[in-house]
């Protein structure tokens, strides 16, 4: 089957905005900006969490693997993106286009596990302080991150390799601006039952599990800061989940955003929706990665301390 898939079709063919030459000038210059916040933004925070011997805790631990893995799953597609704008006819190997899938679904399946880790170590700052540096302490932290993204590995692995089986012999043409992997698998020219029942047990542990680990830890947390007889000291727990709180709502509200709005029966309609959806999906993949630095240095006094002090040159001036 791999011998015919590859002789039937090397390469495919992404339409991204082709059909709109006007609005990929104005996407190209808008995305590149945004890169390059990303870019500035959590590479600065992984910057200030390595050298400020303050932030060297649990919490800033993982935000920091957050951090690298927004530069890494913006990196997988927004320069093929970008590359979309510029080129007439963007073609992308067979090759190319299964490295891009596995990359991409493989950081957004470790966020999912990473955020759900992010609100237990909350949980058991607020709700266990004692415990706290026992419980999260590095020996658990460390294998925690990298289990992370282990899991979202091994999950994009067996993913793409259910994909890349399937035979492609008919149209080459990705409706999308990189390899979106429904996108691909509406070309293939054979059952993708399979396929589909894989990702849906995929969505339960990676989005479900998480979600359900997120919302019962924040019950319990917010059963803890009201019993905090001061409104200071309620004001100060809070103000420490705040900030994750604020990206998980961001990230799934998304996620329900994007999958859970009604498809259009008339022709019309629907081919104006169809590019609203690839719009959607575009500013998903760089929306939420832009504003975790943002929120986290905002909303979390000692991220704001640390890089004031890290732009003041403190530590390039030594």
């Amino acid at each position: 089957m791999e011998a015919s898939n590859q002789s039937a079709m090397t390469g495919f063919v992404l339409l991204g905005l082709s059909a709109h030459p006007k609005l990929e000038k104005t996407f190209f210059v808008l995305i590149l900006l945004m890169y390059l916040v990303i870019l500035l933004g959590n590479g600065l925070l992984i910057l200030v969490t390595l050298l400020d011997s303050r932030l060297h805790t649990p919490m800033y631990f993982f935000l920091g693997n957050l951090s690298f893995l927004d530069i890494c799953y913006t990196t997988s597609s927004v320069p093929l993106v970008l590359d979309g704008f510029l080129t007439p006819r963007k073609t992308i190997s067979f090759t190319g286009c299964a490295v891009q899938m596995f990359l991409s679904f493989a950081m957004g399946a470790t966020e999912c596990v990473l955020l759900g880790m992010m609100a237990f170590d909350r949980y058991v700052a607020i709700c266990n302080p004692l415990r706290y540096p026992v419980v999260m302490s590095k020996a658990a932290c460390v294998p925690m991150a990298v289990s992370s993204w282990a899991a979202g590995g091994v999950n994009s692995l067996v993913q793409i390799s259910l994909a890349v089986q399937l035979p492609f012999c008919g149209d080459n043409v990705i409706n999308h601006f990189t390899c979106e992997i429904l996108a691909v698998l509406k070309l293939a020219c054979a059952d993708i039952s399979i396929n589909v029942i894989s990702m849906g047990v995929a969505n339960v542990i990676f989005l479900g599990a998480p979600v359900l680990s997120i919302f019962v830890s924040y019950i319990f947390i917010l059963t803890a800061i009201l019993k905090i007889p001061s409104a200071e000291g309620r004001k100060k727990a809070f103000s420490t989940c705040s900030a994750h709180l604020t990206v998980v709502v961001i990230f799934y509200g998304t996620i329900l955003v994007m999958y859970g709005k009604p498809k259009s029966k008339d022709p019309l309609a629907a081919d104006k929706q169809d590019v609203s959806d690839k719009l959607t999906s575009l500013f998903y993949g760089v929306l939420t990665p832009m504003l975790n630095p943002i929120i986290y240095s905002l909303r979390n006094k000692a991220v704001k301390t640390a890089v004031k002090t890290l732009v003041s040159q403190k530590y390039f001036a030594q």
